[in-house]
């Protein structure tokens, strides 16, 4: 089995090459290939890589290259998980919509539909490209907003699956709070990328008992602490959103806190030059401890979960992950792209049933939606008039004058990625 890492160089990476090595009978991998255009980071992450392999016993190989083509050449599975304009872009996408009195954020607002513009023409490029080598290969998207991109992916034809960490997330939490294994834990989890609420924690698959006002009313505030936001929210809504929420919920008291303190794409950029010297170290043969505080939790074990399953090796039954609508929401176009349970394997992702939501969910979720579609239009063709109407539509902004203003703000940022500018 061959497998592909595009945005190898990432500092996330020695935490998905740590799950690769422990998991390794659920994904027996023989050849791992880590693609990066930065050469020095790519010669660090891979030099950490191999040795994590060794130390562990893994048998496969890992090569690293910056040639995209021959680096998905043959490849049964492409993990996507790249930063187009790396955490100066990121930096940009959190500081220029607070001059408007918006949240600055990489996936979802203003920032947000700056990041799917830069993103969504490299990965459909790259995506082509699989497609030439290898036209059965699977996609696997980890790259943000995850939601855009892997409806861009599936609208142009790719076998494409979107992974994101907030549900494994929970899941683990949840099980930890509740004493019991992570396997034992389904959650009721529905919405869009990076907007989604635990309807319901049960416990052994869905068909079992729903234990969430339990676990609220015995662990309320350690999960509402975990969400950073007020007790007094979760408990009115008797579910537990994701912490993407505060930007909704919490829209304004957010934007004065990200006015006084320095950017997290600042923080993380420290991390990651610290990180990078670690892995230049020829003793260190495991993830580091600091790596934890870099996000992206159980990213591995739910990317091994989900390539062993499209991969036709096992994989748990049920998975959280993005994949087409075809009506599971019924208010929403068939080919909008959700984040649900589903079940897995080597054919795709088939959402479980969702029984009919509350409006309040049903609403947002219909909202951004709308914003998604706009936003798409707005990466594949380019044009000013795009970008404001899909700044138009996301609630976060939802004003003329600030989606006028976010506008030429978003293009002056960002005129060296958009090819149309």
């Amino acid at each position: 089995m061959k497998l592909a890492v595009v945005g190898g160089g990432s500092t996330y990476t020695p935490e998905l090459i740590d799950g690769f090595a422990r998991l390794r009978d659920s994904l027996p991998i023989e050849e791992l290939v880590l693609v990066d255009p930065a050469a020095d980071r790519l010669e660090l992450v891979g030099g950490l890589a191999r040795r994590i392999f060794a130390k562990q016993g893994h048998p496969g190989v890992i090569r690293t290259t910056s040639d995209v083509d021959a680096g998905v050449a043959d490849a049964d599975a492409v993990l996507l998980q790249l930063r187009v304009g790396g955490q100066a872009a990121r930096n940009q996408d959190e500081t220029w919509p607070l001059e408007c009195g918006c949240v600055g954020q990489e996936t979802t607002g203003a920032g947000g539909l700056a990041k799917a513009l830069r993103t969504v023409p490299v990965v459909l490029d790259i995506a082509e490209r699989v497609r030439r080598t290898n036209p059965n290969a699977w996609i696997i998207d980890f790259t943000n907003p995850v939601g855009i991109v892997t409806r861009a992916l599936l609208q142009a034809g790719h076998k494409a699956v979107g992974l994101c960490n907030v549900a494994i997330g929970f899941q683990r939490k949840f099980a930890k709070l509740l004493d019991v294994a992570p396997g034992e834990v389904h959650l009721d989890h529905v919405g869009l990328n990076h907007l989604t609420w635990e309807t319901g924690v049960r416990l052994g698959g869905p068909g079992g008992d729903d234990i969430l006002p339990r676990l609220l009313a015995e662990h309320g505030d350690a999960v509402a602490a975990d969400l950073r936001m007020p007790r007094e929210i979760v408990d009115r809504l008797g579910v537990v959103p994701s912490y993407y929420l505060r930007y909704f919920y919490q829209h304004d008291a957010v934007v004065e806190e990200m006015r006084t303190k320095p950017s997290r794409a600042s923080e993380v950029a420290a991390m990651e030059q610290e990180l990078l010297k670690m892995y230049g170290d020829p003793a260190l043969d495991e993830k580091p401890e600091l790596l934890a505080k870099r996000g992206g939790a159980f990213y591995s074990e739910a990317a091994v979960d989900l390539a062993a399953s499209l991969l036709g090796n096992g994989g748990s039954p049920y998975q959280v992950v993005n994949t087409v609508n075809n009506g599971t929401l019924p208010f929403l176009p068939d080919d909008a792209v959700i984040e649900v349970q589903a079940t897995v394997d080597g054919k795709g992702a088939k959402p479980l049933a969702v029984p009919k939501l509350d409006p309040l969910y049903a609403g947002l979720i219909a909202h951004v939606t709308g914003y998604e579609d706009l936003a798409l239009q707005a990466a594949l063709h380019g044009g000013r008039d795009r970008v404001f109407k899909a700044l138009l539509a996301h609630p976060l902004v939802g004003q003329y004058t600030y989606a006028e203003q976010l506008t030429d703000r978003l293009i002056a940022h960002n005129r060296e990625h958009l090819a149309w500018a």
